[in-house]
């Protein structure tokens, strides 16, 4: 159940308009800000509104969304009734309204005005978003974050405006967690870069950052044309993830389809058969039962190719193309955003990946790989004679010509 925490009592403590709150994983920031504005609500003597925005709405759905539907049900609080599914705006007894869109909507941005505003993962919105949403609230404006990096709150708000309060909370905030995810935290204090973000909650550089660059789109163009499809198994410990991949203007666009953990390999075929049947799926080729079963169910799907060091060249190969992904793929995003070389004790960087956040990405790899082009068979007289050029210019065409009989018969010579 969703309780108070150190975070909460915290975040209730605030006082100054602009209350920014950066911080670590599993630190509650979201969890915490959600309390107090459903106590707010509960306890106003007079109709109030708060907004709850983040980047785009599948986040938000997936996200605070989410976590406010499950605060208000744990805690016996919700009311059918009183959750407008169309608007996504809930209304308690006092009144008082808490409503969801996302940042990505010109014209909630510029709509009526608000009591209340929480800005949820406010690093992934524009600063000219921030400054319509605050400028049309009346109290008070949370924001939170992982500070993974500089933006807008630290060169334009921060040190700017004598009106902001800033906390900064950690995991050790929620005591709430598990001991599992607490274990799972320490353990990357070798990490200077990741446990100065995520564990310390304080602005850093993650060291190792696998992917970047990745641009957050809409939708998928009408020119754009669906190549492959991506799958990475999964079952208890981990998801299942399907990714359409398409190509278009020169790069590629990442489309989620699936990430969800149970799936069987029938309900993995009914799904793949439910959508566009017929485009190949490139999946994990460790599993080739399962490829064969779900081809048995009329999938056309075959294993990703794979060799020694593909790991490292698939990365490579991802690393160089121009990738978009649609701003639905929300568990692509936040697995990229987050996908991290292994680190030793020392702390140095290895050319190994690490297993969290992985699974979109493999899923992308293994899809990607149908694009990779074959590398062409170069003859033996054709190489050598490239080499003789190329390290010996200065020669006279017969030099080279002997030159090059001779390395011919050598290398035959000893076939």
């Amino acid at each position: 159940m969703f309780q108070k925490t150190s975070a909460t009592k915290k975040v209730i403590a605030m006082e100054k308009r602009i209350r920014a709150i950066p911080g670590g994983t599993s630190a509650s920031k979201t969890i915490s800000i959600l309390l107090y504005l459903i106590a707010r609500a509960q306890g106003d003597e007079t109709p109030t509104l708060a907004s709850v925005v983040s980047e785009s709405f599948p986040h938000l759905r997936k996200g605070a969304m989410r976590d406010f539907l499950m605060i208000l049900k744990q805690h016996d609080y919700y009311d059918d009734n009183r959750w407008d599914r169309t608007n996504k705006t809930y209304t308690f007894e006092t009144g008082s309204t808490i409503e969801f869109f996302s940042a990505d909507q010109p014209s909630k941005l510029r709509g009526a005005r608000r009591d209340r505003l929480f800005i949820n993962e406010a690093n992934n919105i524009p600063f000219s978003a921030f400054e319509e949403l605050e400028v049309r609230t009346k109290e008070f404006v949370f924001i939170d974050w992982n500070p993974t990096t500089e933006f807008w709150y630290y060169t334009d708000i921060k040190g700017a405006r004598d009106d902001v309060e800033e906390l900064t909370l950690t995991y050790l905030d929620n005591e709430a967690l598990d001991q599992q995810i607490i274990d799972s935290i320490e353990k990357r204090k070798n990490r200077k870069g990741w446990w100065t973000v995520y564990g310390l909650g304080k602005l850093g550089e993650v060291e190792g950052r696998i992917y970047t660059g990745w641009q957050i789109i809409d939708d998928i163009p009408h020119e754009a044309r669906l190549g492959v499809r991506g799958l990475d198994f999964g079952y208890s410990n981990d998801p299942t993830v399907i990714v359409d991949i398409y190509e278009y203007n020169g790069g590629f666009i990442i489309d989620e389809l699936m990430y969800k953990k149970g799936m069987t390999n029938k309900q993995i075929a009914d799904f793949i058969n439910a959508t566009e049947k017929g485009n190949l799926t490139i999946a994990d080729s460790a599993e080739p039962k399962s490829i064969d079963e779900i081809r048995s169910y009329g999938v056309n799907i075959i294993g990703a190719k794979k060799g020694q060091g593909s790991v490292s060249q698939g990365i490579s190969f991802v690393q160089d193309q121009k990738i978009s992904v649609t701003k639905r793929s929300i568990n692509t995003i936040r697995c990229y955003r987050n996908y991290l070389w292994k680190v030793d004790k020392e702390g140095r960087i290895l050319n190994v990946p690490e297993h969290d956040f992985s699974d979109p990405m493999d899923a992308i790899r293994y899809g990607l790989t149908g694009f990779k082009k074959p590398k062409k068979h170069v003859p033996v007289e054709k190489a050598v004679e490239d080499y003789l050029f190329e390290i010996q210019p200065g020669r006279d065409i017969k030099a080279k010509e002997r030159e090059l009989q001779s390395t011919v018969n050598s290398y035959l010579a000893g076939l």
